[in-house]
């Protein structure tokens, strides 16, 4: 089910309903007569195939799904509420009077960038995608959508609206999740960088696809840089990796401490258990990571602030072990990253690991984030196994 399969009016309501114990009292907040407000809520319930509020004389009791998706609704609204512009123009509270057809269709507008690839992606008309988005800038009362040339673009206004619009439809996503009768089900979508495909995310992944056979994964791989915006938008919901310089509207969990080692070919010159000196060391070509990663920062310290002849920069580790075996490159990486290289006799390790090289790996979200049972669960494992390896590394 999608999030937008379901009626934001009706959504709008459920807040009301538990606040008011009353179909009447909200009825009259959301501006819907009582009958449309029952078989509303009748059909949310047949949707998600749970019951949201216990009907009795005395009013109306919200279940714990009912509770649930009150509270998610809510939290999808002051998404909305925090992108749409608002007065000006348009409406004074535009994401009350936004429709799940409107949302729908100028979110595939701003992923398809056309027109043409919205409509493929929704089954809707183009006539229809137009009519939605121009509806959608009359209630916002700004422009969304620009034309340029043949094609089309976003407005700075649309910018911040689709971003509203894709965090507004996780919460609503999460809160289907939560207020299904199976809870062992939902999504997580996760950002992987580098170092968390070999430590922790294998393990965590397949431990929770045994727990929960009804979890889906959705594994993004990337940079910091390429993956933050995705969790900033909602299109994930945590990152895993290096850990960087907090920002305001980003929370971060450390997992542990990583120690790095330098390493080459086999039969690489420098190879072996004692350190080379730093001329040494430089008198080799590097594989660096982009500037701004904490990897490169590291490597700069190693040299004290003067590094070495460094022609690749690259954030694939499958990349740097390619051409670490075709000449003479060195690189600072996690072992665990190399493992499987150094054992199979491809890649040596240049000196023992470097005591000054700890990175701090951990979990990144939004803040403000609230996990669904899955994902909570996802996290707790990532905990516990990162609390082994720690400890595995003190024995």
């Amino acid at each position: 089910m999608s999030p937008f399969d379901l009626n934001l009016r009706h959504l709008r309501a459920l807040a009301v309903i538990v606040s008011r114990g009353s179909m009447s009292a909200a009825a009259e907040i959301v501006s819907l007569s009582q009958p449309a407000l029952t078989q509303g809520l009748a059909k949310l319930e047949r949707q998600l195939g749970a019951a949201l509020f216990d009907r009795r004389a005395d009013g109306m009791t919200p279940t714990d799904a009912g509770l649930a998706l009150a509270a998610r609704a809510e939290a999808a609204f002051a998404r909305l509420r925090g992108a749409a512009p608002g007065g000006g123009r348009g409406f004074a509270r535009p994401e009350q009077l936004m429709t799940a057809t409107q949302l729908r269709a100028f979110l595939a507008l701003a992923d398809a960038g056309s027109f043409v690839g919205a409509g493929t992606a929704t089954n809707l008309s183009q006539p229809a995608i137009h009519r939605a988005v121009r509806d959608l800038e009359q209630v916002c009362g700004v422009l969304l959508v620009e034309r340029r040339g043949r094609g089309i673009a976003l407005s700075d206004a649309g910018r911040r609206l689709t971003r509203g619009v894709r965090l507004a439809s996780a919460e609503i996503a999460a809160g289907i999740v939560e207020a299904a009768p199976d809870l062992r089900g939902g999504r997580i979508a996760i950002g992987a960088m580098p170092l968390s495909r070999a430590l922790l995310l294998p393990h965590a992944v397949a431990r929770i696809a045994q727990e929960m056979p009804n979890a889906r994964f959705d594994i993004v791989e990337g940079s910091w840089r390429e993956l933050v915006e995705q969790l900033r938008d909602g299109a994930i919901d945590l990152m895993i990796g290096a850990l960087r310089d907090p920002a305001p509207d980003l929370e971060q969990d450390p997992l542990l401490d990583d120690r790095l080692v330098i390493v080459g070919r086999i039969g690489h010159p420098l190879a072996g258990p004692a350190m080379p000196s730093r001329a040494a060391l430089a008198a080799y070509p590097w594989i660096v990571g982009r500037s701004g990663a904490p990897l490169r920062a590291l490597w700069e310290n190693l040299f004290a602030g003067e590094p070495p002849h460094a022609p690749i920069e690259c954030g694939s580790v499958m990349v740097i072990r390619g051409v670490l075996r075709e000449g003479d490159f060195l690189t600072m990486l996690s072992p665990d990253q190399v493992a499987l290289e150094i054992a199979s006799g491809m890649l040596a390790t240049v000196g023992p690991e470097l005591a000054s090289s700890g990175r701090v790996i951990g979990v990144t979200t939004r803040a403000g984030w609230r996990p669904t049972r899955v994902q909570a669960r996802f996290l707790s494992v990532l905990r516990d196994h990162a609390t082994s390896m720690t400890n595995q590394d003190f024995e």
